[in-house]
C-alpha cells in the first residue's frame, strides 16, 4: 500500500489538535490524550482519543462547515474523511469512556 505520508501526517495532526481544543476547557480535570496504532484484519488503525466533554453528534461533525468550536471553519474533519476516503480508507468518531471521544481511522494495507 501507497500513502501519501503527508496528507496522513496531515490527518494526524487535525486529530491531535481537535483533541487539544476538546479539552482546553476542562478546568482542573485531567486532560489525557492517547494515540495508538494497531494492525488488524489487513488494516492499520490509528485511534486518537481525549478525555473532553465528548460529542453530540458522531456523525454531523463531519459535515463541511459544522463546527462546535467559536473560532472554527468547520471543514478540518471533513478534509480529514476525504484524504482518508482517497486512501481507500474509513474515518469515524466514537465515545471514549469515562469521558470524551476517540477518533479512528483504518486504512488497507494491500489492494487500496
Amino acid at each position: 500500500a501507497t500513502f501519501d505520508k503527508g496528507l496522513i501526517l496531515q490527518v494526524v495532526v487535525n486529530l491531535v489538535q481537535n483533541a487539544m481544543d476538546a479539552m482546553a476547557t476542562l478546568n482542573g480535570a485531567v486532560r489525557l490524550l492517547e494515540i495508538r496504532s494497531r494492525f488488524e484484519n489487513g488494516k492499520i488503525l490509528v485511534d486518537v482519543r481525549d478525555s473532553g466533554v465528548g460529542l453530540q453528534d458522531a456523525e454531523k461533525i463531519f459535515e463541511p462547515f459544522y463546527t462546535t468550536k467559536h473560532n472554527g471553519m468547520g471543514i478540518g474533519l471533513s478534509i480529514c474523511r476525504s484524504i482518508v476516503g482517497a486512501h481507500a480508507g474509513t474515518l469515524w468518531a466514537s465515545p471514549s469512556e469515562p469521558s470524551g471521544t476517540v477518533f479512528t481511522f483504518a486504512l488497507p494495507l494491500s489492494g487500496g
